[in-house]
């Protein structure tokens, strides 16, 4: 492999000839080899946007000459459409300010604009990093990335959930079912009522997820190094957060208070609690799911989902709820993650916290599996759930909790006599009534209304 040498401020470093990087993140990069998780791609797109946002800023309030500007903003677009990723090998194991990472950003948008100059315009500090620092720049490249991946990628998997079983709500009503509290025969509902409760329980996901999301659309930009905006000019904080919504589409705006802007992550505790509710949600949903397709024979049999794939190497004709099973996968490391993201917010010393990388990668792993998630969870099972109409009035019928009706009529107790007079001997619940003499035959039958029940 053929190297160039590069330097910094603590002296040479050799460097692959081929690379756009410098000496700092080739330092990075021989220092922390740990582990395979790299700097999200999410995070680099996020430092783009603010290094061209920043460049705009500097250039508005006369800081940074036309040229230079051009040149810095050509090459953010680039890593905007996906291009040079590879220039960014870095890990998430590294310092806890993600530094290295602001100047791998740094070094590679300096080395590539002076190559498309034509001639040494670009200084990886003096003028990609103008008026910032790593400390005010990793932030913002956080909530940059955490505002953007939730809102274009989380958020319209979430509706499409939504619309899914709004549309499986409105084919089963009428429908009527058994309901079940503690696992045990409960008081009937219909299918559309239960299906309405997972539609809410995503739609106030959706609501929480949505409000979060105004928290962390504030930006540290303009705090630099501890908070006090140290060598960067008036102005820079609002025309720089100005030109991130101007490049993103979203609203973002200045942190009114920049020293709690670089030491805490409440604002990503806060929206990750929101992912977390979601998370359980899911959960939840995924639960009854499997539990009401349960069977074929000897579970409860009260739906079909789509049938897969086999589900067994040894059984023969299995097949199994892997849609269900991957979902409650996905939200057991969503409500792992919101540990993580808990106690990074809460290891902030003095004027910086130094656990931001592990906090966003943390953030937006849960953004993208809770997104694939619900697109493949209603794809691949909630668009083909069909309610068993004969199990569900089967099992309805047989349900003891049908019982609660008579208690207007003849009471809890003797309401509760006639429900375990039926249990323990296998007969109806007509049957044990009238044989308790609490209504006759045709009493039972004027009062007694399942249908009514819902």
């Amino acid at each position: 492999m053929e190297y160039r040498v590069e330097h910094d401020s603590m002296g040479d470093v050799k460097v692959p000839a081929d690379v756009y990087w410098g000496a700092q993140t080739q330092r990075s990069y021989e220092n922390f080899r740990i582990g395979t998780e790299k700097m999200p791609e999410e995070v680099i797109y996020a430092f783009a946007v603010l290094k061209k946002a920043a460049a705009l800023a500097n250039l508005r309030l006369g800081k940074l000459d036309e040229a230079r500007c051009h040149w810095i903003g050509q090459v953010c677009d680039e890593i905007m459409e996906g291009k040079w990723m590879t220039q960014f090998p870095l890990v998430v194991w590294q310092t806890g300010s993600g530094t290295q990472s602001n100047m791998n950003v740094n070094e590679v948008i300096a080395n590539r604009g002076n190559e498309l100059a034509g001639e040494v315009l670009l200084h990886p500090n003096d003028h990609v990093n103008m008026s910032q620092s790593s400390n005010d720049t990793f932030p913002t490249a956080m909530h940059i990335a955490a505002v953007l991946e939730t809102k274009r990628r989380l958020l319209p998997a979430l509706e499409r959930m939504i619309l899914e079983l709004t549309g499986l709500e409105k084919k089963n009503i009428g429908v009527m079912k058994t309901g079940r509290t503690h696992l045990q025969d409960a008081t009937p509902i219909t299918f559309a009522q239960e299906i309405s409760g997972w539609r809410s329980m995503l739609e106030k996901s959706k609501h929480m997820i949505e409000m979060a999301m105004r928290e962390v659309a504030e930006l540290a930009l303009g705090g630099t190094a501890v908070g006090t905006g140290l060598n960067a000019p008036k102005g820079f904080a609002e025309a720089a957060a100005q030109a991130v919504s101007e490049l993103t589409g979203e609203t973002f705006v200045t942190a009114e208070n920049k020293f709690h802007a670089l030491t805490a992550k409440d604002e990503l505790v806060f929206a990750h609690g929101a992912l977390k509710a979601l998370a359980a949600n899911l959960m939840k949903i995924a639960n009854d799911i499997r539990w009401l397709a349960s069977g074929p024979r000897c579970g409860l049999g009260e739906i079909s989902i789509p049938e897969n794939e086999p589900g067994s190497s040894i059984m023969p004709g299995k097949v199994n709820p892997t849609q269900c099973e991957a979902v409650t996968m996905v939200a057991v490391q969503v409500m792992a993650n919101d540990t993580a993201i808990g106690i990074c917010a809460s290891q902030g010393n003095f004027e910086l916290n130094v656990y931001m990388p592990v906090c966003i990668y943390n953030y937006l792993q849960s953004v993208r599996l809770l997104a694939d998630a619900l697109d493949s969870f209603r794809a691949n099972c909630v668009s083909g759930i069909r309610a068993n109409r004969e199990k569900m009035d089967e099992n309805l019928h047989r349900s003891l909790m049908l019982v609660t009706a008579l208690n207007p009529y003849i009471g809890y107790e003797n309401a509760a006599k006639t429900a375990k007079k039926a249990y323990h001997e296998n007969i109806s619940l007509k049957e044990a009534c009238v044989s308790l003499e609490f209504l006759t035959a045709e009493q039972f039958d004027e009062v007694f209304h399942p249908e009514q029940m819902v």
